[in-house]
């Protein structure tokens, strides 16, 4: 008699498909969701979307009808419908309930609204109690359905290359009407703005959970040129398709300049793992240089360079003053080099106040700044002025986008050539151990000298631009914190919040972290607030950030990383 010391596994729970009465639940309840957009939600207009007509869904209205008409197309993928499966290759269930969740949420919201700012719920007409019904059972019926996550599956066969350049395509297409819509809302309609966050945030990481972005980014890296071409086109087609002027273009051309600043902290703390808390220094120097060079009149040298001279003076200033602060401090480590930068930042913000002929020499008009900056002019072409560009009339703040996109992509070339250099990957072995990487013969003081300069420069080139746009320069413009970004809390915050070490992921947060306080500018003293419960949820649900590089996401979510030998020995036993 013989007995089998192979060890027993327990066989993985089979998931089975989703309740067929359930998903017709949500399908049900997303459809009549869908219907009381078509329907008056209140019957006066003194609510900001006017939600008073019939057959005509307002903003409001619309976002509960593409959050309710999403889940909707979920939930058919559930079912298994012909067509749709495509949609969920990592599993159904969590995007079916976290856009059914999204959809009530946004539609809960808007209806208190409305009790809120009128007064009562005499205020609501039928539209409201249905649109309450049928964004409820999705959430409550989705809930319930069984978790069929799963490891996403390769695609059953590869799909031919027009069709994958018409699909990145329509992702673009897609995501250029997501951000004009976010960006073109009217701050008159704060509602309309918070609706849009909630509907864009269940959605976005339902689309995450469903694996269907994990399979758009294998097409988009199996076609790098087209990707690189639609990414280039929909950001150069954003100020051709802006028909209130430019009151959103600033908006857009902020987000760049944030963007391009964010950028080269990055690489200061994202590559080289230097904490600075007084980076916005480095964005002032490059634009009171600037200020002072091209021809202001209230200018102590009383100058004018020509645009190129002037941008070049003005990243050459940030590099020294980069030189200047780096040589001497970047021998601390980690909270001493943070309280040091910290306090260059507001030597430089207090220096500047101080230079106005009475605490000091008369160089920048001390708490009054530097006025009238005059626009670039760049070979006869005037970017304060109007010009008309295929039909269509550009203004000063679109020509100012345009430049920042140019001067965007220049600053991602240097840091993607330079994160993948030798240079680059000592900077890498310099953040995860300092110590090691000495030992190892990697000159520690020079490699972060260098990280030091280059983010520098960088902020210089951007604050370069950044005078012109504003055409003034004031000190307070540059302090550690404070409600309006740019500040160094603001940057640092978009640099983890978007992804340490990667491109998109600061260009991500900086977009996040500049347009959502612009639009949330009515919760005045409490933004902060709102701020910093934000970055505490971020942290606990996200801790690498948005968009994570590879070692980022194994190092907080490596699921073999608490378990000791015993465990491993048994996971892989059952392996």
């Amino acid at each position: 008699m013989t007995t089998d010391t192979t060890p027993q596994t327990a066989a993985p729970a089979q998931r089975g498909p989703a309740p067929t009465a359930l998903l017709y639940a949500v399908i049900g309840g997303s459809l009549l969701t869908v219907v009381s957009a078509f329907l008056a939600w209140t019957w006066t207009d003194e609510f900001p979307g006017d939600l008073t007509y019939y057959g005509s869904p307002a903003g409001l209205q619309f976002l509960s009808l593409v959050g309710a008409a999403l889940t909707a197309v979920h939930a058919l993928a559930a079912l298994g419908v012909k067509g749709f499966r495509w949609l969920t290759p990592a599993g159904s269930r969590k995007a079916v309930w976290l856009l059914s969740l999204g959809t009530f949420a946004a539609t809960w919201f808007t209806v208190v609204s409305i009790c809120w700012v009128l007064g009562g719920v005499v205020n609501l007409e039928p539209g409201a109690y249905v649109a309450l019904v049928g964004s409820l059972v999705p959430a409550l019926a989705a809930y319930k359905i069984p978790d069929d996550a799963h490891k996403a599956a390769a695609p059953a066969r590869k799909l031919p290359s027009w069709a994958e350049i018409l699909i990145i395509a329509a992702v673009f297409a897609v995501g250029l009407f997501v951000v004009t819509y976010g960006i073109d809302t009217d701050d008159k309609e704060p509602q309309l703005f918070v609706a849009y966050l909630i509907v864009v945030l269940f959605a976005s990481v339902a689309l995450l959970r469903s694996g269907l972005v994990e399979r758009l980014q294998t097409i988009t890296a199996n076609n790098r040129q087209v990707t690189l071409i639609g990414t280039m086109a929909a950001a150069v087609a954003f100020p051709f398709i802006q028909q209130s002027g430019d009151t959103y273009t600033l908006i857009a051309v902020n987000i760049l300049i944030f963007a391009t600043v964010a950028l080269g902290l990055n690489v200061v703390v994202g590559l080289a793992g230097l904490l600075d808390l007084g980076y916005v220094a480095f964005l002032g120097v490059g634009a009171y240089t600037a200020a002072l060079v091209s021809g202001a009149a209230s200018s102590a040298f009383g100058v004018q360079f020509p645009f190129w001279a002037a941008v070049l003076t003005g990243a050459l200033a940030s590099l020294v003053f980069g030189v200047v602060i780096g040589a001497p401090t970047l021998r601390l480590r980690g909270d001493y080099l943070a309280i040091v930068t910290l306090g260059f930042g507001e030597i430089f913000r207090i220096a500047m106040g101080n230079l106005d002929g009475v605490s000091g020499p008369k160089i920048t008009n001390g708490p009054n700044g530097i006025p009238n900056i005059p626009h670039l002019e760049f070979f006869g072409y005037n970017f304060g002025e109007s010009h008309v560009v295929f039909g269509v009339t550009l203004g000063a703040y679109a020509n100012y986008y345009l430049l920042m996109l140019v001067v965007m992509a220049f600053v991602i070339v240097i840091f993607t050539r330079a994160a993948n250099s030798r240079i680059g990957r000592s900077w890498v072995a310099i953040r995860e151990d300092e110590t090691a990487a000495t030992a190892m013969g990697i000159n520690g003081f020079r490699v972060k000298l260098i990280a030091f300069a280059l983010g520098a420069t960088l902020a210089g080139l951007a604050g370069t631009i950044q005078a012109h746009v504003n055409t003034t320069v004031v000190p307070e413009n540059y302090v550690f914190a404070g409600p309006v970004p740019p500040n160094s809390a603001f940057l640092l915050a978009a640099v983890i919040l978007g992804g340490m070490g990667t491109v998109r992921g600061p260009i991500l947060g900086a977009a996040l972290l500049f347009l959502i306080p612009a639009k949330l500018s009515f919760l005045q003293d409490y933004q902060l607030l709102g701020f910093g419960i934000a970055l505490i949820l971020l942290m606990r649900f996200r801790p690498e950030g948005l968009i994570a590089n590879k070692r980022a996401k194994l190092e907080y979510h490596d699921d073999t990383a608490d378990q000791g030998p015993t465990d491993l020995a048994t996971a892989k036993a059952g392996a």
